[in-house]
């Protein structure tokens, strides 16, 4: 019984660590990025950018995120992945809140 109770709270105590490995995020400064999107999770309104320098931005839209295509304003599902973007970020303490999304191809 005291060996199952050391396991649970081992599990509890690295199951964060473990957590944490699978989606390694950077934050960046404020500022404008070119990149390419890794991945959208429609759901979330979420999109993974994997830049030039290889950081990988995680971006919730919000509100007022604009998204436009050729000049024009475009549909989250209009993302896919292995879009070639341009994402002008605002860096709010450890998050990143997407100002405009361009989809440059």
């Amino acid at each position: 019984m005291i060996m199952k109770k050391v396991m649970m709270t081992a599990l509890v105590a690295v199951a964060p660590f473990f957590y944490g490995c699978g989606e390694k995020t950077d934050v960046v400064e404020s500022g404008t990025y070119q990149g390419v999107v890794e991945e959208v999770e429609a759901e979330k309104t979420e999109i993974y950018v994997k830049t030039a320098d290889d950081k990988l931005l995680e971006l919730y839209f919000t509100d007022k995120t604009s998204l436009t295509q050729n000049g024009q304003t475009a549909t989250f599902d209009q993302l896919k992945e292995g879009s070639k973007v341009e994402v002008q970020v605002e860096k709010v303490g450890n998050r990143l809140d997407p100002v405009a999304v361009k989809i440059m191809e």
